[in-house]
């Protein structure tokens, strides 16, 4: 088979790693507390179920692992998942072609969603399963659907900047009255595709300048999104760019941490999506449906929420903690087709030509 090269996979590495069955697979401590029971059933798929399913998942065992056993337990499929990085896993996918052994991408991302369906690999998903979730968090095309969503967000210490003081903009702290007092993690996957968005939604030129403009303040650079949301705790920094769930996680176990998160109005605060796309070369195409209806149930959106504080992209369920519902979120951002966040390749061209990577 003739190798292709795609924008998105440019420069990262080649996929490896083995199949591992997720029944026998130690995953994630799991807790007391026992799943909201499911009060939308899964419908039923057209066709028997295939009993197999090859999942490669850009997701975390720790995050889903847990949820994937249950979906056995229920439909006495048995699962195997492929664990590795987002941008590693739809290489393989590309590389593999026809020959590829996975019926469906679970991707960490939409712009890998999107290089899948760009590529040709996925197959056209059922509006039953699409109409689950809104527009903005699914395929224009009908490729991939969305299965939580994530904002980005502006974790900032309480002690050290008042609430009324943030900007309701991502590019009013390139004002110089912010310097010292930012952290960010240019190497993180989550804040390359927050730069892809920024590039998507505002061009080239602006999104240079911010990243210009953000690091003459003398940014602070961390290796994630944790250390960043440690570092505002403590006072090192007064403000970050991260992630919302990542302070939702650790104020569950502290609630008196002094932090809270911030949404500005605009791409800085961009709901970006984990989804699924079932691969046209699947094998078991009827489990796989199967999977992604299961994985948009109220059990399985009750447990991202509950357990990875996600946002559930189904009506009905809602966030927890502090979060308001996406409907109340405002959603400027969302004109972009997520989609369209595949070009990885320009964002670490540009991030490489202002000198932070």
């Amino acid at each position: 088979m003739k190798r292709r090269k795609f924008v998105y996979l440019v420069g990262l590495a080649t996929a490896s790693g083995t199949l591992a069955v997720a029944c026998g697979t130690d995953t994630t401590t799991t807790t007391s507390e026992t799943p909201t029971p499911q009060t939308n059933p899964v419908s039923a798929t057209t066709g028997p179920l295939e009993k197999e399913l090859v999942i490669y998942s850009g997701r975390n065992e720790k995050l889903v692992g847990d949820i994937i056993k249950q979906f056995e337990q229920e439909t006495g499929a048995k699962v195997q998942v492929r664990y590795g990085g987002t941008s590693e896993l739809a290489s393989a996918i590309l590389e593999e072609g026809d020959n590829t052994k996975a019926d469906i991408f679970f991707a960490q991302d939409a712009g890998a969603l999107g290089a899948i369906q760009k590529a040709g690999k996925a197959a056209q998903l059922p509006t039953s399963l699409l109409d689950r979730v809104d527009q903005a968090y699914r395929s224009p095309e009908g490729k991939w659907v969305g299965i939580t969503g994530r904002l980005r967000s502006v974790v900032y210490n309480i002690n050290s900047v008042k609430a009324e003081e943030l900007p309701s903009s991502i590019f009013d702290f390139t004002d110089p009255k912010w310097k010292d007092k930012i952290g960010w993690a240019p190497t993180n996957g989550s804040f390359q595709s927050f730069v892809t968005a920024l590039r998507v939604a505002e061009g080239e030129e602006k999104a240079k300048q911010w990243l210009k403009g953000i690091k003459a303040n003398n940014v602070k650079v961390y290796p994630k999104n944790t250390p960043i949301v440690e570092a505002v705790s403590r006072g090192e920094i007064a403000v970050g760019f991260v992630n919302h769930y990542y302070l939702e996680k650790m104020k569950a176990k502290n609630p008196q941490m002094p932090a809270e998160n911030h949404f500005t109005n605009d791409v800085g605060s961009l709901v970006n999506v984990a989804g699924i796309a079932i691969l046209n070369t699947a094998k078991n195409p009827n489990i796989s449906q199967k999977f992604i209806e299961f994985m948009l149930s109220d059990k399985a959106q009750n447990y991202f929420a509950t357990k990875t504080y996600e946002y559930p992209l189904i009506s009905g369920v809602a966030p927890q903690g502090n979060l308001k519902s996406l409907d109340k979120v405002k959603k400027q951002s969302q004109k972009i087709d997520l989609s369209n966040l595949n070009d990885l390749e320009a964002t670490l061209k540009l991030m490489q030509e202002v000198q932070i990577l």
